[in-house]
């Protein structure tokens, strides 16, 4: 332990010098502008990013892909707490209070809020990977497919606390996402499913694609069905007295500890990602709290959740991909392949033969994630919040354009802009029936991660279904699965009882 603390510390002179300090600031803002612009994403700019390091220093090169998985993290929480858009698809949790708190005239102390939680979400995660990676990763060495699988159970089970109070439309939703999530190749035997003999569907459809059509296309959609009075410039940008900050601070510290908890637990499994953290941090926040009916209206809790979770994530999916070579998250397998890029090959002989540029990595996670305070904190809020200020009229075209060139640039197919079109159409109705959308993100999410583990674990066990549950592991998870589900009924229960109550007396 003595030697991984000097190693660490030993690297942090390289990390200050002024081309990486630059190389980071550079990436952080970057990457704020990219999650803000609905479609694109970390993993995309990353991309983007690596042909153009090839003549950087491998810090420089590191130091700008930290910064822009940070910044892109915290700017989609812009978009999502201003115009109910996501920017990045973690951040659609935020969505869930972040637009109502927006509405009630507190969009500058939302986006305060989010900077905050983001920032030690991401500072959290990235001091556990710096001293808990090695430890950590043994963990992650106990999963098999079955308790995979059970992972997967366990976020779905999540959908009975996003039902709301009609339960039959919650489950419609979260089919619904299972449903999209089967669009493509069967994953085992290779046979089409819901294809329409479409071959971009092949391949399934991205997530983004959906995400957006789903979030962003029906607010468009009803500022111009409504031929909106001009009500963005009755939302009030400064903040007030009761919006301080600093007077209110203390309220969050639980919920950051535990979301921070959630997110590098859930970063450091293979395959999950910062939306399953966002959902389980919120879900469990909202369980815990006194008002759960508050959250959906705008609970600054709601928001703390999300982005603590989401940005806890971050560096805790790098464990894994530092490690053992198997990236935690899509944007940790980009990272990995500029790595490679760079002559750096994952795994142990990483921390051997090239200490200060791995830690050195580690720090450039934890001062971008600082970064967000200063940057976050006013940058952000000065140049997006008056988004709000312009006439929704004029905000309705300038989201579908932005919603446009962001899918286009995925595959510079404009199949995907016609697919995200209908999906906004889509989420339109829904939400005018009041349906919920968390459960089919949810479903979406989740559902690929499930079908794949449980098909796998059948396959090995040869179709043993006693293998689901052959360890102590997955027992737990069972339980804690069951745990979640069994909540709202206990609500259920405590409610009927307190009302008998009332009645008798």
């Amino acid at each position: 332990m003595t030697d991984i603390i000097a190693a660490i510390f030993h690297a942090l002179p390289y990390v200050l010098e002024w081309q990486n300090l630059l190389g980071m600031l550079i990436g952080v803002f970057a990457g704020m502008v990219v999650g803000s612009l609905p479609g694109l994403t970390a993993t995309m700019a990353i991309a983007v990013l690596i042909p153009l390091t090839f003549s950087m220093q491998p810090l420089v090169a590191l130091g700008m892909m930290a910064g822009i998985y940070n910044g892109a993290m915290y700017g989609g929480a812009i978009p999502a707490i201003l115009l109910n858009i996501p920017g990045t698809p973690p951040s659609i949790v935020t969505t869930f209070d972040g637009n109502p708190l927006a509405h009630q005239g507190r969009a500058a102390y939302a986006m305060k809020v989010a900077c905050w939680s983001s920032a030690i979400g991401g500072a959290f995660s990235a001091i556990s990977l710096m001293l808990f990676a090695p430890p950590l990763v043994k963990v992650t060495l106990l999963f098999g497919p079955a308790e995979y699988f059970w992972v997967g159970v366990f976020g779905l089970s999540a959908i009975a606390v996003l039902l709301g109070k009609d339960p039959i439309k919650g489950i419609t939703a979260g089919l619904l996402g299972l449903m999209f999530g089967a669009i493509g190749s069967d994953v085992v035997t290779g046979a089409d499913r819901f294809v329409f003999d479409q071959r971009e569907l092949l391949d399934g459809i991205n997530i983004l694609i959906i995400l957006t059509g789903l979030y962003a296309i029906p607010p468009a959609i009803r500022m111009v069905e409504k031929k909106i009075v001009d009500t963005a410039q009755k939302i009030k940008i400064e903040s007030g007295p009761e919006d301080s900050f600093w007077k209110n601070y203390r309220q969050f510290i639980p919920t950051w500890i535990r979301s921070s908890l959630i997110g590098i637990w859930v970063g450091i499994l293979p395959a999950t990602g910062g939306s399953m953290a966002a959902f389980i941090a919120y879900n469990e926040t909202k369980r815990v709290s006194d008002d759960p009916d508050s959250f959906g209206k705008g609970n600054p809790k709601g928001i703390a959740a999300a982005e603590c979770g989401n940005n806890a994530d971050n560096a805790a999916a790098m464990i894994p991909a530092l490690v053992l070579g198997v990236p935690g998250s899509g944007v940790a397998a980009v990272i990995l392949a500029g790595l490679l890029v760079h002559g750096l090959q994952p795994g142990p002989q990483l921390f051997r033969n090239t200490p200060d540029i791995v830690y050195g990595f580690m720090w450039q996670m934890l001062l971008t994630s600082l970064v967000l305070f200063a940057f976050g904190g006013t940058v952000a809020i000065k140049l997006f919040a008056y988004v709000m200020r312009l006439p929704q009229t004029v905000l309705a075209p300038m989201i579908l354009a932005l919603t446009f060139v962001g899918i286009y640039a995925l595959s510079n197919n404009m199949f995907n802009c016609w697919l995200m079109l209908g999906f906004g159409v889509v989420g339109y109705v829904l939400s005018r029936l009041h349906f919920p959308l968390a459960p089919i993100v949810l479903g979406l999410v989740l559902g690929d991660m499930v079908e794949k583990n449980l098909r796998l674990t059948l396959l090995i066990n040869q179709g043993d279904v006693t293998s689901l549950v052959a360890s102590p592991l997955s027992w737990l998870l069972v339980g804690l699965s069951l745990l979640v589900l069994g909540y709202p009924l206990y609500g259920y229960f405590r409610d009927r009882r307190a009302s008998k109550k009332l009645a008798g007396a």
